[in-house]
């Protein structure tokens, strides 16, 4: 059951986002219209805007359009965090997949896609700071004194989620702590030092971790979220004494614990313990997902449920696989329902797993379909036959030759199953509306290892790891093994479509070299200078007063 209020994150987020605008778009002074003074008076209406903060947070996983006849800005944000990377690439000819097989001439300073991103990001960070700030009105009725440290928490641990990006992607960016409004609309903003903007997010991050709840409100950030941030941004500063302080707090704690036995929805059914937390039903903590530091909240056909975009992009377009003339495969709620197959695993990422690995099986990752009669097909329709086959036969996915560039879309092409999930009363809808884990406790085992690593605890490290590998049936490691690169193997075998994985490459210094090495759809392009990306001219225009610098080797 969700416990998010979706009847008010809509009005909430757009209250939040247009406090920055400078227009007056309503007169009327009509009581029921929601404004900041009237919302932030009491405990409901905070919450209601961290709802709403939320809610503009889960656009990373959600289309920048959810129009129909507006396709040519449905993008997945997500997708310049996740691809052109060594193990994610595009498999679109027509440029959907921005950062793998654009980044000559349409990675400039005008593309939309970076200023639609680099915008959304200071939205957040302006919805976090009025929530921040205006809980310091001493007026406020907050029933109990704790909950105004709580709420001020969560606000600046998702304005550090919010920069943990921007500096990522942009390096130096502004810094900016108040709430803007359309009274004092800025323009000199001037570019911080990026070590200036970690410090703000170390130190927003410390705060968080002293009030945000173990336990969180459904959907709402955990505290082990948070120490997890911190034990990355202590690797990130190269000080991982403090990274392996802080990823021991979130292994230590009781209320997480790895999910090493089948358990919910399907757990009488074939299949294994690592994928039964991204089953639709098997999500949440409370139902039995132990291991989920943040799961992300959607829901169909309610007000600002929303929906993600993951399965869409991420899925091949098995429904269009050619045999003989034929397209056999219906779409079925157990296959995912609609794909389009915009982003795939590089063949370097699929060849990484051992046999055995329970992370590469066909329950996770979608190697071979099985054509099927109507009593078989959960849609009550037959798959239709390509000459000599029969129902029951197996139709094995091929990625023995890479996806390269250029390249028409591959569609019969192995893909993750984390992200399927389709309504069965309209198998054709694009969006998917379950709840999905956005962070887990195995990605921080997996910071320990590295931190261990880099302070010369090589055996430890190789112990961490095993703990992951024993999980998935995956043989152990010893000492010997372990290498950064071998760390990094890890992390997509274990969190392929979950990390971010254009930052862990950047944060340890491999993505240039490994994206070049694995990545055949747009790796050979890339430079140095693509290590950022450029600052949207929209923001250098805006900046009036004061020259605002283009990052290196962008005109």
């Amino acid at each position: 059951m969700k416990t998010l209020k979706y009847n008010i994150i809509v009005i909430v987020t757009l209250l939040l986002v247009a406090s920055g605008c400078s227009e007056d778009i309503l007169d009327e002074k009509t009581p029921s219209i929601v404004t900041a003074n009237s919302l932030f008076l009491d405990l409901a209406g905070f919450e209601a805007a961290l709802n709403g903060l939320y809610a503009n947070v889960r656009m990373e996983r959600e289309g920048r359009s959810t129009s129909s006849s507006d396709r040519s800005s449905d993008r997945l944000r997500a997708e310049m965090f996740l691809n052109g990377t060594d193990n994610m690439c595009t498999n679109q000819p027509d440029g959907w997949g921005y950062v793998a097989d654009s980044w000559g001439e349409s990675n400039n300073a005008t593309n939309s896609e970076l200023q639609g991103n680099f915008t959304w990001l200071y939205s957040i960070i302006n919805a976090a700071n009025t929530i921040a700030g205006r809980a310091e009105n001493p007026d406020v009725d907050w029933e109990a004194d704790a909950n105004k440290n709580r709420v001020i928490a969560e606000a600046r641990a998702i304005r550090a989620w919010a920069y943990r990006h921007l500096t990522f992607t942009w390096g130096d960016v502004p810094l900016t702590l108040e709430e803007s409004n359309g009274s004092d609309i800025k323009t000199d903003w001037e570019r911080t030092p990026v070590s200036d903007v970690r410090a703000q997010i170390e130190a927003d991050l410390l705060f968080a971790e002293q009030y945000v709840p173990v336990t969180p409100i459904p959907g709402r950030i955990s505290r082990g979220a948070v120490q997890h941030y911190l034990a990355e941004l202590y690797l990130v500063l190269n000080e991982p004494g403090q990274a392996l302080i802080y990823a021991d707090k979130v292994i230590n704690t009781p209320e997480y614990t790895l999910v090493t036995e089948r358990y919910g929805v399907q757990s009488s059914e074939p299949g294994v313990p690592f994928m039964d937390m991204f089953l639709e039903g098997n999500s949440n903590r409370e139902q039995g997902n132990t291991e989920a530091l943040w799961v992300w909240q959607w829901e169909f056909a309610t007000a600002g449920g929303e929906g993600s975009d993951m399965r869409r992009y991420h899925t091949s377009r098995y429904n269009d696989i050619n045999i003989g003339g034929v397209t056999p495969f219906e779409l079925t709620v157990e296959r995912g329902g609609r794909p389009r197959g915009r982003m795939s695993l590089t063949k370097f990422a699929l060849d990484l797993y051992e046999d055995g690995d329970d992370r590469f099986s066909n329950h996770v990752i979608r190697k071979y379909f099985v054509l099927k009669d109507a009593s078989q097909n959960d849609t009550g329709v037959a798959d239709d036959l390509p000459p000599g086959y029969n129902y029951g036969d197996i139709i094995n996915l091929d990625w023995s030759v890479p996806i390269t560039n250029p390249e028409t879309n591959r569609k019969d092409w192995p893909f993750s199953r984390k992200f399927e999930s389709a309504i069965a009363s309209d198998i054709q809808l694009s969006y998917q509306y379950n709840d999905q884990v956005y962070l887990r406790m195995a990605d921080t085992y997996l910071l320990k290892a590295e931190a261990q690593f880099l302070s010369g605890n090589i055996t430890g490290a190789a112990t961490t790891i095993n703990i992951i590998r024993e999980r998935a049936n995956a043989s152990a490691i010893t000492a010997a093994d372990v290498t950064m690169d071998f760390i990094l193997d890890e992390r997509s075998r274990e969190l392929l479509l979950e990390e971010h994985r254009r930052y862990t490459l950047l944060r340890t210094g491999k993505w240039l070299e490994r994206t070049q090495l694995h990545n055949f759809k747009g790796g050979e392009t890339i430079q140095d200078r693509d290590r950022l990306l450029p600052i949207p001219q929209s923001v250098i225009d805006a900046n009036l007063t004061l020259e605002f610098p283009q990052n290196p080797g962008y005109n």
